[in-house]
């Protein structure tokens, strides 16, 4: 599959009634700035979301925010990736398969950035946390959810990458490094399942650059944004329901 340019997920996307109703969705860093969007926006339009993240007070007040918006009740799972072992990571999808029997979407929101720095000056816990969270949790979970995605007609999943993950920047340090990474290993992984993608199971990765949003993590590396604020990450939300969805399907091991 070549590049000769990159794909765009349209920005006003709507989907379909009932695109995403019964759908089972699960979300890394699903409290986080584009986790939460998602997450609310998919239980609204039906789907059964999993919320992954490491805080349970975050993860709680989530769950009540969905259930007031009126979408499909959501289940919380606890993990902190970070220090899961790949028993835990395991046991995710052995509970997965029993609650629910299959996995419709998996979106790989989470991200673990502390500063931009020089590589020379990066701390080695640091950039050991970072190829945890970045690299090898986002394996590990792919891995063994695999024959759940599997066990769905339609399955999507959408890594989250950015400039750090498309290009090699100076100062970007472990952050880059991991990102880059990830970006070279989901894109691999989804040209390895093209044949199976388009005349199978639908089965598909790609990952994805939403661009600028206000969240959190980025208010670390780019704090006078606080005076110019970007957008939100709900701004984005409609491309990324066209990729977790079934407009997306045929399209796998692509940048978008």
């Amino acid at each position: 599959m070549t590049d000769s340019a990159l794909l765009k997920p349209p920005a006003d996307y709507q989907p379909p009634e009932g695109a995403f109703k019964d759908r089972v969705i699960l979300i890394t860093g699903a409290s986080g700035g584009l986790g939460s969007a998602a997450s609310i926006a998919l239980a609204r339009l039906g789907a059964t979301v999993v919320l992954v993240g490491r805080s349970v007070p975050k993860l709680e007040k989530l769950y009540d925010q969905i259930e007031a918006a009126g979408g499909a009740q959501p289940a919380i799972v606890p993990l902190n990736l970070m220090t899961a072992t790949w028993a835990a990571y395991d046991e995710l999808a052995a509970t997965i398969e029993r609650e629910f029997g299959r996995l419709d979407g998996l979106l790989h929101a989470a991200a673990h950035f502390k500063n931009f720095t020089r590589l020379e000056d990066q701390e080695p816990r640091d950039w050991m946390d970072s190829l945890q969270i970045n690299l090898t949790a986002p394996y590990t979970l792919t891995r063994l959810c695999l024959p759940l995605l599997r066990q769905s007609q339609d399955a999507s999943v959408v890594w989250v990458s950015d400039d750090g993950g498309r290009a090699p920047k100076p100062f970007q340090a472990a952050y880059g490094v991991t990102k880059s990474a990830a970006e070279t290993m989901f894109r691999s992984w989804g040209m390895e399942l093209e044949a199976e993608s388009r005349e199978g199971s639908g089965l598909r990765l790609n990952t994805w650059h939403p661009g600028p949003m206000s969240t959190m993590i980025r208010g670390k590396g780019f704090a006078s944004e606080s005076l110019t604020p970007v957008s939100p990450p709900e701004r984005v939300v409609p491309a990324l329901l066209w990729l977790l969805g079934p407009a997306s399907r045929g399209i796998t091991g692509r940048a978008l």
